[in-house]
């Protein structure tokens, strides 16, 4: 059914006004979508079942990268809760889970959101070395190197002309 004779919008089965492709069957919910795409994945960590991150909320990163030992522990839950859902962080804390632990957990659903699939002592590795931006690459591999195996073989490019593209300076700059 077209809705006020828009082609593009319909009315679904309980009266929601919906695109017309999703009413003809052609495409899915958001969520729907989401859950295909990204999946549903769960961990248990520290007693708790939390959804794996497939992405990286948007105010994720800021929230993360915002932490340190002078933080409150407010900002530790709003993180917690960011990334894993309302009410995590309370029963993290009710299960015992220290500082340490906590850390550990945040670096890796963060991992886990970029994309990178690593182990809860790889994050932990990353969470207690001197220098985690080292930790992370030696963890999770350089980039460069990765894309480097699947580039074709051979030498360096040959250059396409022998001219300058300049343009000749006609006055001195002095």
């Amino acid at each position: 059914m077209v809705l006020h004779g828009d082609p593009f919008w319909a009315v679904d089965d309980r009266g929601q006004a919906v695109t017309a492709a999703r009413s003809a069957g052609k495409a899915q919910s958001w969520d729907d979508f989401k859950k295909a795409t990204f999946g549903t994945r769960t961990e248990v960590i520290e007693g708790v079942t939390v959804p794996v991150p497939s992405d990286i909320p948007l105010n994720f990163t800021t929230q993360f990268n915002g932490l340190s030992e002078e933080s409150d522990i407010a900002e530790f839950g709003d993180a917690v809760a960011t990334l894993y859902g309302d009410g995590v962080f309370e029963q993290w804390v009710e299960h015992g889970m220290g500082a340490l632990g906590l850390l550990t957990a945040l670096m890796w659903g963060y991992m886990q959101g970029n994309g990178q699939d690593v182990s809860f002592a790889d994050a932990y590795k990353i969470v207690t070395s001197d220098d985690p931006g080292k930790a992370a690459v030696a963890v999770t591999g350089n980039r460069a190197a990765r894309r480097s195996q699947s580039r074709a073989t051979g030498g360096r490019s040959s250059r396409t002309s022998a001219a300058s593209t300049a343009s000749p300076r006609t006055r001195s700059r002095t």
